[in-house]
C-alpha cells in the first residue's frame, strides 16, 4: 500500500461521517432512479411481450347486435389484417356471503375456433367446455378470484337476461382487453370481475344466436388507423354500432399507459434532482473539504508527489464515496424497485409480471453518479494542486475587512458583537453562505416534493367522494327508461333521496380534432352527482349547449362560445351543432355535460333515464343492495363507500407508498446537507474559533458564532425551499397529467411544516455534533497549523 493511500484510508476514517452521509445522498438518488425507472422499464416490457405474444388487437367497437353474416365485409376493409367478433354482456353478480355490489363482463367465447385476436390465457385450471345443462361453466380473471378467494369448484350466481344463473368456476383467465379489470375505468377490482364463458350458451340466453356485439381488428402493417375506424362505423351504424376507437382509448390499456408514463417521469425527474442536490453537495463538500488541507497538499509537492499522483489521490477520495453510495443505492434501488412491481401485480395482471433490472440502468446510475462527482470536485482538486509549495504553505491571504452594509446604514448598534461578527462573514464569503443557503433550500425542496402526493391522495379521494358524489349508490339500469322510475325508486325502502341521469354516446369533433365519450345528461343543478370544480365549486348542467372538463375542451381546441359537432350514436344517430358554454377543471375523465331534458329533447324523445345515483338511510345500505339484486332493470349497482374503499386499498396505497420512498429519500439528502456544511464550516473556521477561545470567548459564545451562521442560514433557506419545492411539485403533477387523470396538485401547510421540520431537525442535530466537536479542539494543535 502507497504512503498516499494510506493518507486515504486515514482521511476517509477521520472524515467517516461526513463520508457516510455523502455516501447516503448518493445512493438516494442512485437507488430513486434505479427504484422507479426499473418498475417502469418492467411494466412496459411485460406490456410489450404480453401484447404481442396474445396478439392484442388495435381497434375495437362495440354494438347493440349485428348478425355474422356481416363479418365477411368487415374483414374485407382495407388495412384489416385480423378480425374477430365477441358477444359481451355486463351483469349483476353474487357470491355466497358477500354483500357488496358486484358486476361480471360475460365474455362468449367461441370453442369451436381457436382465438385470432386477444387470446384468453388459462393461468391456473383448464378452459371451459360446451355447455350443455346444469351450472355454465366459466374462467374468472384473477384479480377478481383473489379479491374473494374463489378457486375451480366454487360457484357465483349472475342476472343474465332477467334470469339469475350459476356459473361454476373451471380456472382462472387472463386477457390483453383486461390486464386492468374495472368498470368504467375504476379501479374496484373487487366489486368487477370478468368472466368468460361458452359463447354458444351466452348467444341463447340473450337471444343473439349467430350474432355478435363487439368487433375487434388487427391492422396490416402501415395501414391507416382512422381510415379503417371510419370505415367500421360505416358498417356498423346500422346496428347500433358506437363509434370504433383505437387502443389508445381502450380503457384496460389507458389506464395501464397513464401508470407506465407516471412511472417514467417520476423514475426520471425526482432521482434527477437528486442526483443534482448529491452533485452539488459533493462539488460544495468535497471541494472545500480539499481547500482545507492545502498545508498537506504542499508537504506531499515538497516531498516530490506530482500533481497527477495528488490530483488522482484526492479523486480517489470521491471515487471511494461515491462507490460506496452507488453500490447501497443499486442494491435498494433493486429491492424496493421488486416491491414496486409486487403492487403493480396486484392492479395490473399478465402472465408473467417478472421484476427486472436492466444492465444499462445500473451502467447509466453509475456513469450519472460518478460523472457528476467527478466534474463536482474537479475544479477544487485543480484549484488546490497548482499551487506552488511555498504559496500552499502558507494560509490563504486574508480577506478585505470592512464594515458591513448594515453598518454602513447605521445599524451597527442594532446588533450584538457576536452577530456582528457571524453577518460580516456571511457578507464577506457570499458565494459560499449562497450556496450554503441553496444547498438546504433544495434539500429541503425534495422533501416538500416526496411528501405532496399524500395530500394529493387526499384532495382526490375528499373531491369525488364527498363533493362530486353525494348519494350513496349509483344504478346503471339496463336501458333508458321514462324519468317516472324516478318516483318509484324514492319508494323502495330507505331510500331519502333519488336523483336521474341520461348518458348518451356520441362523437365530438372540431375539425381535425374528435373525441369518442359520452354526453352526461344531469338535473340542471345536480345535488347527489355534482360537476364540481377544484375550487369546490358546484356547477349547473347548461341547457343550450355543453360543459366540458378542460381536458377535452384543449383535446378539441375548442373554448367558450365556440360551436362543436356532435354526432348521436343513439336514437336516429342524427348529427346536431353546439355551443361550448363552458369549461371546468375536473380530477377524473374527459366529461361533457348538458342538462337532461334537454339532452333527451336532442334525441326526440321524451324525459328518459339510464343511471340513477340514490341516497339510503344509515345502516340500511346492504338490505338496500340486497333489494336491488331482485329488480330485472337494474344493470349495475355500485356503492360509493365500497368503492371508495377499493379504490383506497389499491392505488391510494400505491401512491403513498412511493411517496414514503421518496420522503426517506429526501430526508436523507437534507440531512446530508445541513451536517455536511456544518462540519465543513468547523474545519474551515478551526483557527478562527481558537483564536477566541485564546482571546477569552466561552465554549458557548464561540459556539454561538459558528452555529449562528448556519442557523441564519437555515432561516434564509426555508422560503426559498418552499418555493422550490412548490414548482417542482407543480411540474411533476404537469408532466403526469393525461387524457383521462389530473393528478390534484395539492400542498397542504403540514406538508411544508414537515419539512422545515425535517431541516431543523437535521440543523439541530447536526449543531450538537459540531457543539462537540468545538468543545474537544486542541487550541494549540489548531493554532499551529497557521504559523
Amino acid at each position: 500500500m502507497t504512503t498516499l493511500d494510506r493518507k486515504l484510508l486515514r482521511d476517509l476514517r477521520l472524515m467517516w461521517s461526513q463520508a457516510l452521509t455523502i455516501a447516503l445522498v448518493v445512493a438516494s438518488g442512485v437507488g430513486g432512479f434505479i427504484t422507479s425507472f426499473s418498475a417502469f422499464d418492467s411494466l412496459s416490457w411485460s406490456r410489450d411481450v404480453y401484447y404481442a405474444e396474445s396478439r392484442f388487437a388495435d381497434v375495437f367497437a362495440t354494438l347493440k347486435s349485428a348478425p355474422l353474416a356481416l363479418v365477411p365485409q368487415l374483414a374485407a376493409i382495407e388495412g384489416a389484417a385480423h378480425l374477430q367478433t365477441a358477444l359481451a354482456h355486463v351483469v349483476p353478480l353474487g357470491i355466497a356471503g358477500v354483500t357488496d355490489p358486484l358486476a361480471g363482463q360475460l365474455i362468449g367465447l367461441d370453442l369451436l375456433a381457436p382465438q385470432a385476436l386477444n387470446v384468453v390465457v388459462v393461468k391456473s385450471g383448464r378452459m371451459v367446455a360446451a355447455h350443455t345443462s346444469g351450472a355454465l361453466e366459466a374462467l374468472v380473471s384473477e384479480a377478481f378470484a383473489e379479491a374473494h378467494q374463489l378457486k375451480a369448484g366454487d360457484e357465483v350466481t349472475a342476472l343474465i337476461n332477467g334470469t339469475r344463473e350459476r356459473l361454476r368456476l373451471v380456472g382462472i383467465g387472463l386477457s390483453p382487453e383486461y390486464v386492468f379489470a374495472g368498470l368504467g375505468g375504476s379501479p374496484d377490482q373487487r366489486g368487477f370481475g370478468v368472466f368468460w364463458v361458452d359463447r354458444r350458451a351466452l348467444a341463447t340466453a340473450y337471444n343473439m344466436e349467430g350474432a355478435f356485439n363487439q368487433v375487434s381488428v388487427r391492422l396490416s402493417p402501415g395501414a391507416s388507423e382512422g381510415a379503417v375506424i371510419a370505415q367500421l362505423d360505416r358498417l356498423l351504424a346500422p346496428y347500433g354500432g358506437i363509434s370504433a376507437h383505437g387502443r389508445n382509448q381502450q380503457m384496460s390499456d389507458v389506464i395501464l399507459s397513464s401508470e407506465i408514463k407516471q412511472q417514467q417521469v417520476l423514475g426520471t425527474v425526482l432521482p434527477s434532482i437528486f442526483l443534482a442536490v448529491a452533485a452539488f453537495l459533493l462539488n460544495v463538500v468535497l471541494g472545500r473539504q480539499i481547500a482545507t488541507q492545502r498545508e498537506q497538499v504542499a508537504a506531499l509537492k515538497a516531498l516530490g508527489y506530482g500533481n497527477t499522483a495528488i490530483g488522482w489521490h484526492y479523486l480517489k477520495l470521491v471515487l471511494v464515496i461515491v462507490l460506496l453510495g452507488l453500490a447501497l443505492g443499486v442494491a435498494l434501488g433493486a429491492v424496493l424497485g421488486h416491491g414496486f412491481v409486487g403492487l403493480y401485480a396486484k392492479s395490473f395482471r399478465f402472465p408473467t409480471l417478472h421484476y427486472r433490472m436492466a444492465p444499462e440502468l445500473v451502467v447509466v446510475s453509475a456513469a450519472v453518479a460518478i460523472g457528476a462527482a467527478v466534474l463536482a470536485t474537479l475544479s477544487a482538486i485543480r484549484a488546490t494542486v497548482l499551487l506552488a509549495p511555498a504559496e500552499a504553505m502558507h494560509p490563504p491571504a486574508p480577506g478585505i475587512y470592512r464594515p458591513m452594509l448594515l453598518e454602513r446604514w447605521g445599524l451597527k448598534n442594532w446588533f450584538s458583537p457576536p452577530l456582528r461578527m457571524v453577518l460580516r462573514t456571511m457578507e464577506r464569503h457570499r458565494p459560499r453562505t449562497l450556496f450554503t443557503t441553496l444547498g438546504v433550500a433544495m434539500a429541503m425542496s425534495t422533501v416538500i416534493t416526496g411528501a405532496f402526493m399524500r395530500d394529493a391522495v387526499v384532495v382526490l379521494m375528499d373531491t369525488q367522494f364527498s363533493q362530486v358524489l353525494r348519494g350513496d349508490v349509483s344504478i346503471n339500469l339496463v336501458e333508458a327508461t321514462p324519468a317516472r322510475a324516478l318516483q318509484a325508486a324514492a319508494h323502495l325502502p330507505h331510500v331519502t333521496a333519488v336523483e336521474g341521469a341520461r348518458n348518451v354516446a356520441v362523437r365530438l369533433v372540431n375539425a381535425n380534432a374528435h373525441h369518442r365519450g359520452a354526453i352526461q345528461g344531469k338535473a340542471e343543478m345536480p345535488e347527489l352527482f355534482r360537476i364540481v370544480n377544484m375550487e369546490k365549486q358546484a356547477l349547473a348542467a347548461p341547457r343550450h349547449g355543453l360543459l366540458l372538463t378542460d381536458r377535452l375542451a384543449d383535446k378539441l381546441k375548442v373554448q367558450r362560445g365556440d360551436l362543436l359537432r356532435v354526432e348521436l350514436q343513439e336514437g336516429r344517430r342524427e348529427v346536431v351543432y353546439l355551443p361550448v358554454t363552458g369549461t371546468v377543471h375536473e380530477l377524473l375523465g374527459m366529461n361533457a355535460y348538458m342538462e337532461r331534458r334537454a339532452l333527451n329533447a336532442l334525441l326526440h324523445e321524451g324525459d328518459m333515464v339510464n343511471q340513477l345515483m340514490v341516497s339510503v338511510e344509515r345502516g340500511h345500505e346492504p338490505a338496500f343492495l340486497e333489494r336491488l339484486k331482485d329488480l330485472p332493470r337494474v344493470g349495475v349497482a355500485i356503492s360509493k363507500r365500497v368503492m371508495a374503499r377499493n379504490i383506497n386499498d389499491v392505488t391510494a396505497r400505491n401512491i403513498l407508498m412511493f411517496s414514503v420512498v421518496l420522503t426517506v429519500f429526501a430526508t436523507i439528502i437534507a440531512v446530508g446537507v445541513v451536517y455536511n456544511n456544518a462540519r465543513i464550516a468547523l474545519a474551515e473556521r478551526a483557527w478562527e474559533l481558537a483564536s477566541l477561545r485564546v482571546l477569552g470567548f466561552t465554549r458557548t459564545e464561540v459556539s454561538a458564532i459558528l452555529l449562528g451562521e448556519l442557523g441564519i442560514e437555515i432561516v434564509l433557506a426555508l422560503p426559498v425551499g418552499m418555493v422550490l419545492g412548490y414548482l417542482m411539485a407543480l411540474g411533476i403533477v404537469t408532466m403526469i397529467r393525461s387524457d383521462e387523470f389530473s393528478f390534484p396538485f395539492a400542498i397542504q401547510p403540514a406538508t411544508y411544516a414537515f419539512a422545515v421540520v425535517c431541516v431543523l431537525v437535521a440543523g439541530g442535530v447536526s449543531a450538537w455534533i459540531v457543539r462537540r466537536r468545538i468543545d474537544q479542539l486542541d487550541l494549540v494543535g489548531v493554532l499551529k497549523t497557521r504559523e
